[in-house]
């Protein structure tokens, strides 16, 4: 198994992890699954300034994790939102925290200041997975979304991986050596 960057060659392996988590649950606020098109736009938009890896083991993708803009405002540059999903074979294997320990990496060297996730209420293992990542739950946002007949409440938390006080220049993922 090893890390690398995710290529518009994986899309179809990437949208099969993620297809569950829009079909079966609430973890994504999406109602359809993206196409094969929309899904390749969406890595070769992230990879521009944010890093996509993917787990891969042999040929197979196991799981996927990405950072990208909080918000589209100057003064956000050092703050990024992060996901990460994972296919029902590689879950409680450790592929997470090796997925997000080397996003880290490459986020600290872009000068990332904080790192946020949002989380679906309902998806208490996702949550407990940020907190043992270092985490902290930060704000609570009341029925935020609605999907499968049920207002749901999302939770924002937070990780610091720079102490900076005056924060360096940011460094767009495809600009990085």
């Amino acid at each position: 198994m090893f890390i690398r960057i995710a290529t518009e060659e994986d899309a179809n392996q990437l949208i099969d992890i993620y297809k569950p988590y829009i079909e079966n649950n609430t973890t994504s606020f999406e109602y359809d699954v993206p196409s094969l098109d929309e899904f390749k736009q969406r890595i070769s938009n992230i990879a521009i300034k944010y890093p996509y890896i993917v787990m891969v083991d042999g040929a197979t993708i196991l799981g996927y994790a990405y950072a990208h803009e909080y918000k589209d405002r100057d003064a956000y540059q050092w703050t990024v939102e992060v996901s990460v999903y994972l296919s029902k074979n590689a879950q409680g294997k450790g592929i997470g925290s090796k997925l997000y320990k080397s996003l880290e990496k490459y986020l600290r060297r872009q000068h990332v200041v904080s790192i946020m996730a949002c989380i679906t209420e309902t998806n208490k293992t996702s949550i407990a997975f940020h907190e043992h990542m270092g985490y902290e739950t930060v704000g609570q946002f009341k029925k935020i979304g609605f999907k499968n007949n049920q207002w749901l409440d999302i939770y924002w938390l937070e990780k610091q991986i720079s102490s900076s006080v005056s924060p360096e220049e940011f460094i767009p993922f495809s600009k990085l050596n």
